[in-house]
């Protein structure tokens, strides 16, 4: 189920070799954690990608107010959102919203996104704080809680140079910054990553414990410092 769902965001020669053998894939979903669910047709839509779309759709997948959004087609999403008002809020994958599943779109559709855009506020993005490279770094690290070779979480800064929290094999996820030294995962915003900084230490206050509670506490990691 991962492998489709990941692969729709790009790959459609491996989209179409998956569901080509196995037609049931096209309406797989995924959690990428903590409830953040995506289909593969979710996948293809909040990156624009119609061709993957097309293909998931041909072999099955059920679209979706997002991915009608992303295919242009005005009088479904118009229907969807007169019959569910206040649906056009709802978050997608990622925390994702509608609109910008339009906008992914591009010129097919246009006519979606000035519709969404007529009915005001259509973008549900939470409200996060701006952080400077040097804040940032005082995150990054790894974090361990137990002896095992998993039992670490790694904090890095990925290419859109945003947060991210990793932990093993698992995909690295992104964190919008909510509060100073809480961050919350992207599609996940009832939990809460919380990072422990002292301020007065000698390694210009480097974070020196995370805990992720969601919302009661599940784990606390202590940094090794290098």
């Amino acid at each position: 189920m991962q492998e489709v769902v990941g692969a729709s965001h790009s790959r459609l020669d491996r989209v179409r070799e998956l569901v080509e053998a196995r037609p049931e894939l096209a309406k797989a979903a995924w959690d990428w954690g903590f409830g953040d669910w995506e289909t593969a047709l979710g996948a293809a839509s909040h990156v624009g990608r119609r061709d993957i779309a097309e293909v998931l759709l041909a072999h099955g997948a059920r679209p979706d107010l997002f991915s009608m959004a992303m295919m242009g087609q005005l009088e479904a999403v118009r229907a969807c959102i007169e019959a569910n008002p206040g649906i056009e809020r709802t978050p997608g994958p990622h925390g994702i919203s509608l609109i910008r599943h339009a906008e992914a779109g591009r010129e097919r559709a246009v006519a979606v996104v000035e519709y969404l855009r007529g009915l005001g506020d259509t973008d549900s993005a939470p409200a996060t704080i701006e952080l400077t490279d040097e804040q940032k770094s005082r995150y990054v690290g790894r974090y361990r809680f137990g002896d095992g070779e998993l039992d670490a979480l790694v904090v890095s800064i990925n290419a859109r140079g945003m947060v991210a929290i990793q932990r093993g094999a698992d995909s690295a996820r992104p964190l919008l910054a909510i509060e100073p030294h809480a961050f919350a995962p992207a599609g996940a915003v009832s939990v809460r990553v919380r990072f422990e900084v002292d301020p007065e230490a000698a390694d210009d206050g480097h974070a020196r414990a995370v805990s992720i509670h969601a919302p009661e506490p599940l784990v606390r990691a202590v940094w090794e410092a290098e």
